[in-house]
């Protein structure tokens, strides 16, 4: 399937979004004061990975009533070939227009592996368009590791084997430096498939720190990642020490910058 080529040129900032794994505590704590929280600092899209208990339909009249859209939510590959029916179910409810997968266990991280994986989500993806969605998969670092006789790695055989099948790529990216890869490279070789990403900072010493507090040069990557037709920016950090504090500061940030 061939997708949508990159924009030619776009207007503004875009609207910023929120991954709700960096705020999962003050969701499981609160629910609604969380996302209104997350409302009031000026978000307008989140991402979710779990309900926290909370219903889909419910957690959609909410998004409404904060004027939050959700676009993606993460789920598991299993989950999605086990409970599909479910899945876009609750999907549709939320709004979800990307429905991607988050991670892979440690067995399937080799050369059989990752082309299994690219060949159960080429069987997923048509199936997903036809319910509305398209598929997508999110990284960690270790799918940057050298495989084999060091040719390839497990990023390039999932990007490569489901690019016939319209799966899109949401790039995480700290995680993709942290693997020793340049973000800037693969959007400008491969346009069109990434949609969104994670904007997650690193610190000098290779942590996780608050968007703008590290190393990244923000305004120039992003606007490498408009240029390649991303469209959806979720800022994230997996253990920040104040979930919320991470959230307004990083916030405040980037919705300063240009690109």
């Amino acid at each position: 399937m061939a997708l949508p080529g990159p924009h030619a040129s776009f207007p503004g900032s875009p609207r910023l979004g929120i991954q709700l794994y960096a705020v999962r505590d003050a969701l499981k704590q609160d629910f609604a004061g969380t996302l209104t929280a997350l409302a009031t600092i000026g978000y307008r899209e989140v991402e979710f990975a779990g309900l926290h208990g909370q219903s889909a339909a419910d957690g959609r009249a909410l998004l409404d009533r904060l004027g939050l859209a959700a676009p993606s939510g993460h789920i598991g590959l299993d989950d999605l070939e086990q409970k599909f029916t479910s899945v876009v179910a609750d999907a549709k409810a939320l709004g979800h227009r990307w429905i991607v997968v988050p991670w892979l266990p440690e067995e399937l991280r080799n050369v059989s592996g990752y082309t299994q994986v690219a060949e159960r989500m080429s069987r997923l993806a048509p199936r997903l368009r036809r319910a509305g969605f398209t598929l997508g998969y999110h990284n960690h670092s270790f799918e940057f590791d050298r495989l084999g006789d060091g040719s390839t790695c497990g990023y390039d055989i999932l990007l490569q084997g489901t690019a016939a099948a319209g799966v899109v790529m949401e790039l995480d990216l700290f995680w993709i430096k942290q693997g020793g890869a340049d973000a800037a490279d693969y959007f400008r070789r491969f346009p069109g498939r990434f949609r969104l990403v994670h904007v997650k900072d690193m610190g000098a010493d290779g942590s996780q720190v608050n968007v703008g507090d590290g190393v990244i040069p923000w305004p120039a990557l992003l606007h490498t990642a408009r240029r390649a037709g991303v469209e959806h920016f979720f800022l994230e950090h997996d253990e920040p020490r104040d979930q919320l504090a991470f959230a307004r500061e990083s916030y405040a940030y980037l919705s300063r910058q240009k690109f």
